[in-house]
């Protein structure tokens, strides 16, 4: 299990072929890139803030019951901070697991997870100024799933 903080643009497709790679007891791998939206021009740049230390070892919390409770085999978290132009990927997920249920629902979990609870600073800066994001209501309906 690997969970990743970085500042750098990533490769998903770089990452889903390392991820894979040498798995002969792994029955399917199931992997999830978001992007930074422009909002129809309303955002230039989304801005991600994390705490060092703690942002990462929340996160680390969350992906090791994700192995526990879907009997995951591995799994990868890299996520983003610091400024993201619209396109640029913010964060990818893979899970490997015996069956292709646990897979799916896993990485369906983790990402509700990092969407309503991750312990992240984000806002959207664009011509319009500066505005912090909060989770939605629908971020928040979609992790109860998992209560």
């Amino acid at each position: 299990m690997r969970v990743l903080l970085q500042a750098e643009p990533f490769d998903p497709g770089q990452l889903l072929t390392g991820f894979s790679t040498g798995r002969a007891e792994t029955g399917a791998v199931v992997s999830f890139t978001g992007l930074a939206r422009a909002g129809e021009g309303a955002v230039e740049r989304l801005v991600l803030e994390a705490y060092p230390g703690f942002t990462d070892a929340e996160i680390v919390r969350m992906a090791e019951a994700a192995v526990a409770r879907f009997s995951l085999q591995d799994v990868l978290v890299v996520h983003r901070t610091g400024e993201i132009a619209p396109g640029e990927a913010i964060v990818f997920v893979a899970t490997a697991a015996a069956h292709r249920r646990e897979a799916f629902e896993a990485a369906d979990h983790l990402m509700d997870y990092l969407k309503s609870r991750a312990p992240f600073w984000k806002k959207e800066r664009g011509p319009d100024g500066e505005r912090w994001i909060e989770p939605t209501e629908r971020d928040l309906k979609d992790a109860e799933r998992w209560t």
